[in-house]
């Protein structure tokens, strides 16, 4: 008698922890929901954030915007920008999200400029 009222007892206490840490799982999964809604959300209403850009050109202003002329006929399917960060012209290649990204498309563009190299920027 005294074994089976232990045993109940067990069982009893099992049953009412496994119930508990179920429903704790139920409360994170709806927070991480939550979360990610909230991350999105955000991306959404700062789109001005970091990325990568490559850099192909640093130097004076007519050999920049030469350049991106013919950075554009050889790569069409990038965005070319020059832009002025005293005291130089830069001619850059982008946006790109990753490090990852921006490497992989590095290994082509060297081809064809052998001084390229991968910039933190805004995107």
């Amino acid at each position: 008698m005294k074994n089976s009222s232990k045993s109940i007892k067990i069982l009893a206490f099992l049953a009412v922890f496994l119930s508990l840490n179920y429903s704790y799982a139920q409360t994170e999964s709806a927070k991480i929901d939550k979360l990610i809604e909230q991350k999105r959300s955000f991306n959404k209403k700062n789109k001005n954030l970091g990325g990568f850009k490559i850099q192909i050109y640093n130097g004076n202003e007519s050999q920049a915007y030469k350049i991106e002329q013919e950075c554009k006929a050889n790569f069409p399917e990038y965005i070319t920008s020059t832009k002025y960060k005293a005291p130089e012209w830069k001619t850059q290649i982008g946006p790109f999200k990753t490090r990852l990204e921006a490497d992989r498309n590095l290994l082509l563009i060297k081809k064809k400029y052998l001084g390229a190299i991968v910039i933190e920027d805004k995107i």
